[in-house]
């Protein structure tokens, strides 16, 4: 096998996927590698989120964040269309139980308006109950162009069209980076079972994001550090009080949109999910333990402060990880009627949160560049629903700086 390509993308998430697959499309004649450490593409953050289709309502105008999510979603529809994905653009609901909300729910709906969402509305207490009977509200959004797909079988579908370039380009699974070698011709990046020499690098690590930048000579003062989000399933018994999805108005402070209710495209309803600090950045379950994530978490000042400024919400959301009761009240907020054996537990997914070194949030999308390499350092939510866009601005940034020809 050729080991020589012109780029290689290390991280096959579906924003790495999504950039090689919009690399072999600007560049035809150039050789795209994927290398991912897991025996199957879409492993972590990929595979384990909720499957939504985000309108792009909720994000500050003209952030990076809004432009792309708008573009990418109606991108990523297309995309489906044209190569069968089942999705369903179902359409949600942000509900405001409580007056204190209204203000900041005006605020998401203006953010929506500016952001270019298209068929979005204001809603009363009783067009809610129309759309979801069992839930309760004084107001509302009703956001039509939110909806539901398997970001792993997008990713997969990236990956099918990577493979099918006659030019060499190609996913390799199984492919744990361990090092990387400068030399005359580029780098020859090392893995647990061989290696590949390639002119240009980028890497798109997620939960990895920092480290692999690290090993491959960036500095950076931003750190990774994992929110786990645990989720309910609602039960045979309670599937019926939801339709499709409802969402709490967000609270402003937080980077999260708060315990929501999520029809799966491939069957069942989700609720969650909460936020809670990891232990382990890969670590599935409520008691995972990595002794080097932690240690390198609590290592980090960053990590201090952010706990300094938000020590309340973070006991909160663990309350909700370890007691259903008190997930169960939180949910009850949108659904007042949910009792305890409507809801069972179900899976989590973890997010990597990029730190800044005074404890702040990395809110948008981050990419570091030096010598012949890019490093995507914060990819954050909706990196999946945006990933054809974010994928072409990667592909962009690397044609200017590395200067790629075809």
């Amino acid at each position: 096998m050729d080991q020589n390509f012109d780029v290689i993308v290390v991280g096959g998430g579906i924003v790495g996927l999504a950039t090689a697959y919009k690399l072999t499309v600007m560049h035809p004649n150039k050789k795209i590698l994927v290398l991912e450490k897991e025996k199957e593409v879409a492993a972590h953050q990929t595979g384990h989120n909720s499957g939504v289709i985000h309108s792009g309502i909720y994000y500050k105008p003209g952030s990076y964040k809004a432009i792309n999510c708008v573009a990418g979603r109606r991108e990523l529809v297309s995309f489906a269309k044209e190569h069968k994905i089942t999705h369903d653009i179902c359409g949600k609901i942000i509900v405001a139980t409580d007056k204190s909300e209204l203000a900041h729910m005006n605020k998401v709906y203006n953010n929506g308006i500016a952001n270019g969402v298209e068929d979005i509305e204001i809603i009363d207490a009783k067009r809610i109950k129309e759309i979801e009977p069992f839930c309760e509200g004084i107001s509302g959004i009703w956001v039509g162009c939110t909806g539901i797909i398997d970001y792993s079988d997008v990713a997969r579908k990236y990956a099918e069209l990577i493979n099918a370039k006659s030019n060499g380009s190609k996913v390799l699974t199984s492919q744990k980076v361990i090092g990387f070698e400068k030399n005359n011709d580029g780098t020859e990046i090392i893995t647990e079972t061989g290696k590949f020499q390639t002119k240009y690098v980028i890497t798109t690590g997620g939960l990895q994001a920092d480290r692999l930048a690290k090993k491959e000579g960036q500095k950076s003062d931003a750190a990774i550090v994992g929110f786990r989000g645990d989720y309910y399933d609602l039960s045979p018994k309670g599937l019926n009080k939801v339709k499709n999805l409802i969402y709490p108005v967000p609270n402003p402070k937080f980077p999260f949109l708060g315990v929501h209710f999520t029809r799966m495209i491939n069957g069942g309803t989700e609720c969650g999910p909460n936020a809670v600090f990891v232990f382990d950045r890969e670590g599935y379950t409520k008691t995972a333990f990595n002794l080097k994530d932690t240690a390198n978490a609590f290592g980090f000042k960053g990590t201090w402060k952010f706990f300094a400024k938000h020590w309340q919400f973070g006991l909160d959301e663990y309350r909700g990880a370890f007691s259903k009761r008190y997930f169960l009240n939180r949910l009850r907020k949108l659904i007042p009627s949910l009792e305890s054996d409507d809801i069972v537990p179900a899976r989590c997914g973890i997010r990597a949160m990029a730190l800044g070194p005074d404890g702040e949030m990395l809110d948008d999308f981050k990419i570091e560049k030096h010598g012949n390499a890019m490093h995507v350092i914060n990819s954050p939510s909706p990196a999946a629903t945006a990933s054809l866009a974010y994928g072409g601005e990667i592909a962009k940034t690397a044609t200017e700086y590395f200067n790629l020809k075809n």
